[in-house]
């Protein structure tokens, strides 16, 4: 007995459904690659930026003097993948601050010296330009980079106390954030090295961002035990809290000394706040795409 034919409405259907899966398919994504530390490489379809690029092998440097565990040598895990694996498709790198832990020797000496790199302010654009770096630019408000809009925000790396020490405050220094847009891409909103401030609300009522990359290990100086100079989980409960719709990206955690909060740990309370729907901690090398839906996967 032969197959009787399709039907008109059947047919329909068909395309239908294989016309979904496929603009499914084409759909632009964005994908955000943990590598280690706050060490991030980010990419807009054919753009790709790495962030705060801490490159050595582990073990290579001492333990930060004056924090949480400085007997420990940073950094305290290995890459997870190859430098040039990591450096491979970069287009342009971000610097949010000059400390080791997000730009190192090891990325200074690795690098092309001709890669664009956007630095937060005039002195740390000087700095990189006399380690060799000839196109180094001064991400001061907004800028745009192969179709890739790249906003500049605050924060404060640390509490008013810490900040009125002033041998502290100078060791800490300023910071930013960085907001990626781009036609049909989620907006991204890489927070940086901060505590939950004024700064961080303003960026979050400005850009609404569908996606936030938070540094979230609660990294602790000497003398401050319980105040610390990063975000940790209970800001990541209120990152989740002041954008309902995001995906959370919880990095910066398990790979330098003055880390207090451990992936395992963060999981563990991300369970019991019931909120593991939008917040994702990814492990060292991997990808998180997200689509227009926003969802991370």
């Amino acid at each position: 007995m032969s197959p009787k034919p399709l039907t008109a409405s059947l047919l329909l259907a068909t395309a239908l459904v294989a016309g979904g899966a496929q603009a499914e398919a084409d759909a632009p994504t964005q994908q955000v690659q943990q590598i280690r530390n706050a060490t991030v490489k980010l990419t807009y379809d054919e753009t790709t930026f790495l962030i705060d690029p801490m490159l050595a092998e582990q073990g290579a440097y001492p333990g930060f003097e004056g924090t949480h565990r400085s007997e420990l040598r940073n950094p305290l895990v290995g890459l997870p993948m190859p430098v040039q694996e990591i450096i491979d498709g970069v287009d342009a790198v971000i610097v949010t601050h000059t400390h080791l832990d997000h730009w190192d020797e090891a990325a200074q000496a690795l690098l092309p010296k001709e890669i664009p790199l956007f630095a937060q302010h005039a002195a740390d654009a000087e700095l990189i330009r006399a380690q060799g770096f000839t196109d180094v630019r001064v991400l001061e408000d907004s800028a745009e980079f192969r179709g890739v809009s790249l906003h500049r925000t605050g924060g404060q790396h640390g509490s008013d106390a810490i900040y009125a020490v002033p041998e502290l405050a100078a060791l800490l220094g300023e910071v930013m954030g960085v907001v990626f847009e781009a036609p049909g891409q989620p907006t991204t909103y890489v927070v940086g090295d901060t505590l939950w401030h004024d700064e961080v609300d303003r960026a979050l009522e400005r850009y609404r961002p569908e996606v936030i990359v938070l540094n979230a290990g609660a990294a602790e100086v000497d003398g401050f035990e319980g105040d610390p100079i990063i975000i940790g989980k209970e800001d990541t409960l209120r990152a989740y809290r002041a954008a309902p719709e995001a995906t959370i990206i919880a990095v910066h955690l398990d790979a330098v000394n003055h880390m207090t909060l451990s992936r395992d740990e963060l999981r563990e309370y991300v369970s019991e706040q019931g909120i593991e729907d939008r917040v994702r901690i990814p492990a060292d090398g991997d990808v998180i795409s997200v689509g227009p839906d926003h969802a991370g996967r």
